[in-house]
């Protein structure tokens, strides 16, 4: 796969299955307890950090997005994905969404208070983490709160249907709490807490919190 390779077969994996994508998960938070008190908690934390704006990148249809705002924070999201930015303006009128990389994020320097990256890391193979954990350090305000959801485990699939039977062509990466702690810290935040959800059998999701 050439250099790029990942972010063009991801952008246009989304952008064939984001209509399907939002309804299907439209409703999910709602059956979510644990994902939730996670969410409210990053929003506790931003607020105790002087409140601001807080960036959702790799947004999709812009539910994660949405929920922040619905509890107080001043959220945007960014994503990759074309359809999904038009899903995201359509189902959350008067929010801001913009199509963008989470390896370079047309963001200034310590402009954000939060950062939230909700599964969307998932994609990004090992070599380009460091590069996008970089991003996220560059943009958040010192002090700021950042807050990674992810699968949990080890090693990679090939994911090649999704989201109602469409064809996709995406890597999902699965890396343990630990691994996504140190990384964290290589990339110069201060990690202060991890978790991992058993939401059903023989599933793990991943969580970290950490700050600038």
């Amino acid at each position: 796969m050439r250099a790029a390779g990942w972010l063009d077969d991801t952008r246009a994996s989304y952008d064939t299955v984001a209509v399907s994508y939002a309804g299907l998960l439209r409703e999910a938070l709602a059956g979510e307890p644990f994902q939730r008190g996670l969410l409210g908690l990053f929003a506790e934390l931003v607020r105790a950090r002087g409140n601001g704006p807080v960036a959702d990148i790799g947004c999709g249809p812009g539910r994660i997005t949405g929920y922040l705002r619905g509890i107080g924070l001043d959220a945007f999201g960014i994503d990759l994905s074309p359809a999904m930015i038009e899903v995201a303006r359509r189902d959350h009128p008067g929010l801001r969404f913009e199509v963008g990389s989470m390896t370079e994020l047309d963001l200034p320097d310590e402009s954000v208070t939060g950062l939230l990256a909700w599964f969307s890391l998932i994609h990004v193979p090992d070599d380009e983490v460091p590069k996008v954990l970089s991003e996220f350090f560059r943009v958040l305000r010192p002090g700021g709160a950042l807050l990674l959801g992810f699968h949990a485990g080890a090693g990679k699939v090939l994911k090649t249907e999704g989201y109602g039977g469409h064809p996709m062509k995406v890597y999902v990466h699965r890396r343990s709490t630990a691994q996504v702690a140190g990384r964290l810290t290589a990339a110069g935040f201060t990690v202060e807490a991890e978790m991992t959800h058993h939401p059903a059998p023989h599933i793990e999701g991943g969580f970290a919190f950490a700050h600038r």
